[in-house]
């Protein structure tokens, strides 16, 4: 299987077929805003806010200006390039510690990653979509989210076991999971819908294999419980973290197994047992009445002080690989990425930041010689 790079789209045909969505793609992604992008291609930024709109087409020249200062390609904003339908807005976990030109970028390179799926879809069957429905009842109690945990539980086999691998199970059932490149630390964990797959992307600034575990599971909790909601509301994301918790150690098996004091030699060995925090665990503990107020408050006491990151590492965090092990397969088959970015409109370097946020890196080894 070949395919070579398309020859470059001249600017007055993708004039022509210009598609303004893709500008504001550009834009949002490069965090730029309209009058700094108006500067720099010498017009006004009512005349950027029309080419958006879809008011007005830019001349030739000034869509090559748009090119050059978006550091993307023409046929980046040519129509025909397919647009993934979005419902609703992407689940931040706090809006307020994010601007909106942070939360912007972030869902630009969600878009960006689709257009890069939806190329590698046509070479390669990905795995489908196979998320359980769930509902919750309205009012929604905590032992309905505990019971929508069991039943995706169930949903995945399970069982009562600990999950290996919550990324690798995502991605197994269709989910797209991507690292976020180079963006603010304040973006937190995220998904949203793009087209007819969710995704999920994970921050691996902080390299905490039980973080990351909860914020996949959080942002699962998202998926299957609140398809249509607004998101931003504290109580959703109180249902998000109840069902993580719940979804990553049953209630019932945990209450078994925590011991009865504040033993953190067995807080440990649960530790890696499960692949949650000692901090999730003492809090699980008080939640489930295992340990009474005083008990729950000198543990957290005690977690306080040893600081982050608590004792008791778990290793990297876990990351994605179904894209990284797409790209190599395809490299195998002469399909390079330089071609799939041509057939996504994008520059090379962006295509691969794409791939390189969706491949597993492990940990180099590193020999230290000493003398004899």
């Amino acid at each position: 299987m070949t395919d070579g790079p398309r020859p470059p789209v001249p600017a007055t045909v993708a004039v022509a077929a210009f598609e303004p969505h893709a500008l504001g793609l550009a834009r949002r992604w490069r965090r730029m805003r309209k009058n700094e992008l108006a500067r720099q291609i010498g017009v006004t930024a009512a005349a950027v806010s029309q080419y958006e709109l879809g008011q007005a087409r830019p001349s030739s020249a000034v869509l090559a200006r748009l090119a050059l200062a978006l550091g993307m390609p023409v046929e980046f904003f040519a129509a025909g390039i397919p647009t993934p339908a979005t419902a609703g807005h992407a689940h931040f976990r706090s809006l307020r510690a994010t601007s909106q030109a942070e939360r912007d970028q972030a869902e630009a390179f969600g878009e960006i990653a689709w257009r890069v799926v939806e190329v590698v879809g046509r070479h390669l069957r990905l795995p489908p979509l196979r998320l359980p429905h769930l509902d919750l009842p309205e009012p929604t109690r905590a032992e309905d989210v505990r019971a929508a945990a069991a039943a995706a539980r169930e949903a995945f086999d399970l069982g009562a076991a600990p999950v290996p691998h919550v990324v690798r199970l995502l991605e197994a059932y269709g989910v797209i999971v991507l690292a976020l490149p180079d963006v603010s630390e304040r973006v937190d964990a995220f998904s949203h819908w793009y087209g007819q797959r969710p995704f999920v992307f994970l921050n691996p600034a902080k390299n905490d294999k039980a973080r990351s575990r909860m914020d996949a599971a959080h942002e699962l909790g998202h998926l299957l419980l609140h398809h249509d909601a607004e998101p931003g509301s504290q109580i959703l994301e109180r249902e998000a973290t109840a069902f993580a918790s719940e979804f990553l150690a049953p209630s019932q098996v945990l209450a078994e197994e925590l011991p009865a004091r504040l033993d953190f030699d067995r807080l440990h060995e649960l530790k890696r047992r499960w692949g949650i925090s000692l901090k999730a665990l003492v809090y699980r503990g008080h939640d489930l009445g295992v340990y009474r107020e005083h008990t729950y408050r000198r543990g957290m006491g005690l977690l306080a002080q040893w600081g982050y990151p608590e004792p008791g590492d778990l290793g990297p965090r876990e990351q994605p690989s179904l894209l990284g092990r797409a790209a190599e397969l395809l490299e195998r088959q002469k399909v390079t990425a330089e071609s799939l970015a041509a057939r996504a409109g994008l520059p090379p370097a962006l295509a691969r930041t794409v791939f390189d946020a969706a491949t597993e890196h492990l940990p180099a080894l590193q020999l230290v010689l000493g003398r004899a």
